[in-house]
């Protein structure tokens, strides 16, 4: 089992496999943790795709299982994992991050109320928000 953080989606995989620095998830989950699809040209999101390296085929799939890690890697996008290797954040690179910010849009966040009703960020754009923010420490 792993819970993989990927961009605005927290993904729980049973089946997946830490080994070392990577994490093996079953194809069809692909999608689902990441946006990211399999498709007989490469590794597919909206419109690009980047092909596997035919010479590294064996690093990138196995049957039924993709070594997400190892792809993230290869995009030259950071990962870390926890020491047991049950949790998994995949990051922006810098480029994507800074394209973010540029924009001076705040990213997308969910928020239960006191009801336990969740309120997206982006359920109020156009709108003016106030957001109080506080930390213990």
């Amino acid at each position: 089992m792993a819970t993989v953080l990927c961009g605005d989606r927290k993904t729980n995989i049973p089946e997946a496999e830490a080994l070392g620095e990577d994490l093996w998830i079953p194809q069809a989950d692909l999608e689902r943790a990441s946006g990211w699809t399999l498709e007989p040209e490469g590794v597919c999101f909206d419109n690009s795709c980047v092909p596997i390296p035919t010479h590294r085929e064996a690093e990138f799939l196995r049957p039924q299982a993709f070594n997400l890690s190892a792809f993230w890697r290869h995009l030259k996008r950071p990962v870390i994992h926890d020491e047991k290797g049950d949790n998994w954040v995949f990051g922006e690179t810098a480029g994507g991050l800074k394209a973010a910010l540029s924009s001076l849009q705040a990213p997308d966040f969910a928020l239960p109320d006191l009801s336990g009703h969740y309120h997206s960020l982006s359920d109020y754009r156009g709108t003016k928000v106030f957001l109080a923010t506080w930390a213990s420490w």
